[in-house]
């Protein structure tokens, strides 16, 4: 099963167990693909579903439902000040790989991107890749950008984080020590958060940790901070 090709459609595309194609996915399994009728292949709905399926004619018809269960046991949502050029791109889809649940770009005091709506629409399609590729049963929202205080005040989970390169904080592979239910971790872009974003992180109720003693770039410390709390979940 593992080798079959992954397709996401939306949910509306299914209709009494027949998958109604749109012109492009078409294109895609018959002509980049090249499968042929009764040729398997796995959808997903990016909601939580999957299906294996083959293609009838220029359609496609349910055969039956998978069980999958490759989701982290925690719900992770990372708020990330967007990095300088294309770094974005592979924190979304690195991440995705990892397990994230949401990521939110943020606009931070020293964020140089701002971004246009065809980053965000990239950045969408990025993450529904990568859930293809990584066989996740859910494709990470990605929000749209927001500034960080807004993305702080707005933070509900009961286990909040803010990644500080500079002081002396616990590592977080201390702090995820029974962790259950949604993390909210904060990563702060080249140069660091300023003394004002930080204060506003600890006004509502976010804890500051260490990723460890050397200074990552912006692009790598979403990835550590995802692979610690994978390790962690998952040991």
């Amino acid at each position: 099963m593992s080798q079959l090709q992954r397709m996401t459609i939306a949910p509306s595309q299914l209709q009494q167990e027949q998958i109604l194609l749109t012109p492009q996915q078409q294109h895609y399994l018959k002509r980049v693909l090249r499968l042929r009728d009764r040729d398997r292949f796995i959808v997903m709905d990016g909601l939580g579903k999957w299906w294996l399926a083959h293609i009838t004619g220029e359609q496609a018809q349910v055969l039956e439902e998978l069980t999958v269960k490759t989701e982290l046991s925690v719900s992770t949502t990372l708020l990330v000040a967007l990095p300088k050029g294309s770094g974005f791109d592979e924190v979304v889809r690195s991440c995705t790989e990892l397990g994230v649940a949401c990521i939110a770009p943020v606009l931070s005091d020293r964020t140089l991107l701002n971004p246009s709506p065809q980053k965000l629409e990239r950045w969408r399609r990025i993450a529904a890749e990568a859930a293809e590729q990584s066989e996740r049963a859910f494709v990470p929202t990605i929000l749209e950008p927001v500034g960080f205080n807004d993305a702080v005040a707005n933070a509900t989970a009961t286990h909040r984080y803010i990644c500080e390169a500079r002081g002396e904080y616990p590592h977080l592979k201390n702090v995820l020590t029974q962790i259950s239910g949604e993390i909210v971790i904060a990563i702060g872009p080249e140069g660091g958060w300023t003394d004002r974003e930080l204060e506003q992180a600890l006004a509502h109720s976010f804890q500051p940790v260490s990723l460890g003693k050397r200074i990552l770039r912006a692009v790598t410390a979403p990835l550590v901070a995802l692979s610690l709390i994978s390790a962690a979940c998952e040991l």
